[in-house]
């Protein structure tokens, strides 16, 4: 008889099926926000421009449909094109001359218009670049939306702007970057007046002329698509990033989950309200007129500052108003006096604030204490910058407030119009200052009088009539005092510029400090920014202290005499807090971390293999976890002979490591050059197995056993004229399974390929090399001059150098993942994803996630050809 069949409790039944009702969504989203590492060269670039021209041809495939099933005469047509090509380009930065050559790089254009040959005519170049650099997944940077090869030096905007059958067409150019994960998409460079006038009709506008000024002037080592646009197009146009939170800027949690929500979001309005803007007609033209079409007459260079509120004109009379008013209300002491009071306040306050950074970073050791927090640093700088403005004071026994605060309008006015006539936007920041003093000066005298009726200080109306000053009405002590809502007034537009100006600069600069090279000022470039915004926020500081220096000793203000050396005593006992704070404070932590630069090294030429390791900032402890590396990890050697004795016989130690000369002829880091010459880099010799067969160095292609190497340089077409004292050649390079190839070497280049104008002289020469996966040949054709007629003169010695395709960590972790779930089975992961492996366990242990290690497997060598 059968049994009846027991069933499972509802429970039990949740229980058991809850795997699959929580493992199924939360695998879902983890394939729904994961960013994948897109290096150019590699096999996820490949498979991330593969699968955006998907998209792309879906977004034609859908407009396709539209137009079909539209009855609106108009029309639309979307056009899409995968470009490929190769080429080269000089790409000069960080003060080094650099070239470079691409092989079957691709780009991916979308092109909507009406389908008119005058719709097509004038275009808005929208741009962003799809792959990520070393060692970042790049969710922001810059899978937002799409161009290509940006990360390799801007290669696909040069290919797209030299190649492309639509580039002649673009009249303006739209940016989009990101250098951060949070915030407003910030307006960093605008190159005319009509994009300047296209932003202001954003709905989400964010730029000030401080940040076009900062990153016009170079001070920025880094550059965006937009140069090679303006540069070979000739077009105008805006660039625009992401900024906040760029402590994650080429690092590796630069994921959807760090992406402030409604970024992308901000960003896309902005984008399409400039978008219809240009696209629409002007007020008073035609219908089919366009903004945009107005740019083929050229454009006019910006004279407009972002946030201002006056133009020249409006500029100079107020120079003329302040100085005529200031000029019959100073004493008769004259201007030079308090000008010379307020001058050297402001160099005080310079001093002060440098003085506590090179105490942090050459006393107490503790540079960068402040990295973690971009706010912190107003804490630890701007007490010891109104400490040295006080001390300044010292110097001078008989000022008023009147007089100073008058030096401070005229000095703010006159350096308006000097940085003015310079061209310089930024001269908007002390004419808006300028106006904030000036409104309050205005307003002083009805605020004194309001004053007195609230405190009631005088009953008797004869107190309010005008009355002529005697002699001892100009003295310092009888001299009346500005109201305090004069103050109010006055500070109220030099600390709101000043506080939007901190905000912005200092969430730039701040994470900027740990990737700018160990031997930067960091510690003094911030020190210096916090004391120069704080001056322009508070500039009234010298005007309030004489408030209360040198009045007259009454009940009601015994005291005041002595105030500003009291004010000195109290504000180095506050200035001294900060610092025994930050004197034990970790710079880093696991969402502000340090960026370590790691390269473990083949070298095909000696058999040697080395650990190359350096950082970007001067945060103290770089060299002990070295130290601690090269214990770990580094090749055991004997002791030297002067140390041997019978203890330490047999003893067997790790190579200590030294900081090596990081120069141009410092080959062992050309995949990072000319930023490489910003590092203080150590090398540690690595173990490796008597067997090895570097896979490198040999690649065998007869039965004979005979072979070429695998990463090689060689010479081909190569013609000797000792008539002309020349020689003529073609340099190939080829590196199966390696990508950004770099090639170095030392002549006098007549003629290359490269570009017209090769250096007429004897130099080094560094040429860097990006491709699409798979494509592993490159060359160069040069003419050099002979040095002499000598048989060999002639020779090259070219260092070449090669990032392994698939020995990038965490970039390529998958393959030891797959390999070891296979049970080892399969093609054995290389040396290089070996050691990553457990050394980016070690860098986490060790550290507590507080270190980001880009760690990279090269194959390099030397070849004289």
């Amino acid at each position: 008889m059968p049994t009846r069949q027991q069933r499972l409790g509802f429970i039990p039944s949740i229980l058991l099926l809850s795997p699959v009702l929580i493992g199924v969504p939360l695998y879902s989203y983890r394939e729904h926000v994961y960013i994948g590492y897109r290096t150019t060269g590699t096999f996820e670039h490949a498979r991330g421009e593969d699968w955006l021209w998907d998209q792309v041809s879906q977004v034609k495939h859908s407009c396709d449909e539209l137009v079909s099933r539209s009855s609106n005469q108009s029309g639309l047509e979307c056009e899409i094109w995968h470009q490929k090509g190769s080429s080269s380009h000089r790409f000069d930065m960080m003060g080094s001359r650099l070239y470079k050559t691409y092989v079957d790089l691709g780009n991916i254009v979308l092109r909507l218009s009406s389908g008119t040959a005058e719709s097509k005519a004038h275009s808005v170049l929208v741009n962003a670049h799809l792959d990520s650099t070393l060692p970042s997944p790049g969710a922001a940077d810059d899978a937002i939306i799409f161009n290509n090869a940006e990360e390799s030096l801007q290669d696909g905007s040069h290919l797209f702007s030299t190649q492309h059958e639509v580039a002649q067409t673009v009249r303006a150019v739209m940016n989009l970057e990101a250098a951060g994960t949070t915030g407003r998409d910030l307006l960093f460079q605008a190159t005319s007046e009509e994009m300047i006038e296209a932003y202001s009709h954003v709905p989400y506008p964010f730029g000030t002329v401080v940040a076009s000024d900062v990153f016009s002037s170079g001070i920025v080592l880094s550059d965006t698509d937009f140069r090679q646009f303006e540069g070979y197009l000739g077009v105008t146009g805006l660039d625009m990033a992401i900024v906040g939170n760029s402590y994650l800027y080429h690092m590796r949690k630069d994921l959807v989950e760090n992406i402030q929500p409604g970024v992308a979001q901000n960003f896309g309005e902005n984008t399409l309200a400039l978008l219809l803007y240009l696209s629409s007609p002007p007020s008073g033209a035609t219908a089919n007129a366009s903004t945009i079409a107005s740019l083929t007459r050229g454009y006019t260079k910006p004279t407009t500052v972002y946030f201002s509120l006056l133009g020249n004109s409006g500029c100079a009379s107020i120079g003329l108003v302040v100085l005529g008013t200031g000029a019959s209300s100073i004493s008769g002491q004259g201007f030079a006096k308090p000008a010379l009071a307020v001058t050297l306040a402001f160099v005080g306050c310079l001093i002060g604030s440098n003085a506590v950074a090179l105490l942090m970073k050459f006393v107490l050791r503790k540079p960068l204490s402040w990295f973690r927090s971009e706010y912190s640093t107003m804490v630890l700088y701007g007490p010891p910058a109104v400490l040295g403005a006080l001390l300044s004071q010292l110097f001078f026994s008989s000022l008023t407030e009147t007089e100073t605060f008058y030096a401070i309008l005229l000095i703010q006015s006159l350096l308006a119009v000097v940085i003015q006539s310079l061209e310089i936007g930024s001269a908007a920041l002390f004419f808006l200052s300028a106006s904030g003093l000036l409104a309050g000066l205005v307003m002083d005298p009805v605020f004194v009088s309001v004053e007195r009726m609230v405190m009631g200080a005088s009953s008797n109306p004869e107190s309010f009539k005008v009355k002529e000053k005697t002699q001892k009405d100009q003295e310092p002590e009888h001299q009346p005092r500005l109201s305090l809502l004069t103050y109010a007034l006055a500070l109220s537009i030099p600390l709101s510029i000043s506080a939007s100006c901190a905000y912005t600069t200092l969430d730039f600069f701040v994470p900027l400090a740990g990737r700018i090279g160990a031997n930067a000022p960091a510690d003094n470039l911030i020190a210096t920014i916090v004391a120069g915004v704080g001056a322009l926020g508070v500039p009234l500081v010298v005007p309030f202290v004489w408030r209360f220096q040198n009045r007259p000793q009454t009940e009601a203000s015994r005291g005041e005499t002595g105030v500003l050396k009291t004010l000195i005593i109290v504000m180095a006992l506050i200035t001294a807090v900060p610092i025994a704070i930050f004197s034990v404070r970790e710079p880093f932590d696991s969402m502000h971390q340090k960026r370590v630069y790691v390269m473990r090294t083949e070298n095909i030429t000696t058999g040697e293999h080395h650990l190359h390791l350096s950082t970007s900032d001067g945060a103290p402890g770089f060299k002990e976890l070295v130290y601690e590396i090269a214990k770990d990890f580094g090749a055991a050697v004997p002791p030297s002979k002067d140390s041997i004795n019978q203890d330490n016989l047999t003893t067997i130690v790790a190579a200590v490591p030294e900081p090596i000369i990081m120069d141009k002829y410092n080959s062992d880091w050309d995949p990072m050059f000319p930023f490489s010459l910003f590092l203080r880099p150590y090398k540690i010799p690595l173990p490796v197995d008597a067997g090895y067969v570097s896979p490198w160095a040999s690649a065998p292609t007869t039965q004979s056993g005979g072979g070429n190497a695998k990463f090689s340089v060689t010479a081909e077409n190569d013609v000797v004229d000792l008539q002309a004292g020349t020689r003529t050649l073609k340099l190939v390079v080829s590196h199966p399974g390696l990508i950004w190839t770099v090639i170095a070497f030392d002549a006098h280049v007549l003629k290359w390929n490269l570009d017209d104008s090769p250096p007429d002289e004897y130099t080094r020469h560094h040429v860097k090399e990006a491709s699409y996966y798979g494509s592993d040949t490159w060359s160069l054709e040069l003419v050099i001059k002979l040095p002499s007629l000598q048989a060999g003169a002639g020779d090259i010695l070219v260092n070449f150098i090669g990032l392994e395709e698939e020995g990038m960590w965490p970039g390529k972790k998958a393959i030891l993942e797959n390999y070891e779930a296979t049970g080892r089975k399969g093609r054995e992961p290389g040396l290089a994803l070996t050691l990553f492996s457990t050394l980016d366990a070690w860098f986490e242990e060790r550290t507590g996630g507080k270190v980001d290690a880009l760690l990279l497997g090269c194959v390099a060598g030397v070849q004289r050809v």
